[in-house]
């Protein structure tokens, strides 16, 4: 059974910094793609990156793009989000997802009906 579980948000003050890890038991460490999603209030569902397990070749959506980076450490089968420069529009609740799918064949690989495994989420507040 495959289990995506989201952890480390939390409070930050703009211009910090947070990490999240996404413990993804049950998936295949170097099979297709495993991305990062998040929803703020009153807004739809937004991906924002996405890493692919079979090269770690990555995207980000320019909301993100040189402020946050996806890794992923295949020996533990986790996926971490960086975020550095954090903003006050960046607080949501923060949720990992998987696919089978090959990120290379996927766009945007962002896209939210690519992904069928979705954890629990993890809320990221930021404050001004």
């Amino acid at each position: 059974e495959v289990q995506l579980q989201a952890s480390g948000g939390g409070l930050e003050q703009a211009g910090g910094s947070l990490r999240l890890s996404c413990a993804a038991s049950g998936f295949p460490s170097d099979d297709g793609t495993i991305a990062w999603f998040r929803q703020a209030p009153g807004k739809e569902r937004e991906g924002i990156a996405s890493i692919s397990r079979e090269d770690g070749s990555t995207y980000y959506a320019d909301s993100v793009k040189g402020r946050f980076t996806v890794s992923s450490d295949n020996a533990k089968n986790m996926v971490y989000l960086q975020m550095n420069s954090l903003k006050p529009e960046d607080t949501a609740v923060y949720f990992c997802a998987g696919t089978h799918i090959i990120m290379a064949t996927m766009y945007p690989p962002t896209r939210r009906d690519y992904y069928y495994y979705w954890g629990q989420g993890t809320l990221v507040t930021v404050s001004s």
